[in-house]
């Protein structure tokens, strides 16, 4: 699902681990609920960034889409088992 040219973040091109979406060339969209459903716990929380090892700029873009996709009711805001 790459669209087009990858970007590269300035700010963590040049440390030694790479993003995860850069190094494994994923395209972060809020229509791609399985990749997304990866980075939300099971109580429906956002994995913070230390956690996932993304960048500033894909936990932002992570965080952006999986906030879409709750709006658009693609993904639940809480699990099921928790309600």
């Amino acid at each position: 699902m790459n669209r087009g040219r990858l970007k590269i973040c300035h700010i963590c091109e040049g440390h030694s681990r790479a993003c995860h979406f850069k190094a494994h060339r994923l395209d972060v969209h809020y229509k791609n609920d399985r990749l997304l459903r990866r980075f939300v716990t099971e109580r429906g929380k956002i994995v913070p960034r230390r956690m996932t090892g993304t960048c500033a700029k894909g936990q932002r873009a992570l965080v952006r889409a999986i906030k879409r996709a709750r709006f658009l009711a693609l993904m639940p805001y809480v699990n099921d088992s928790v309600r």
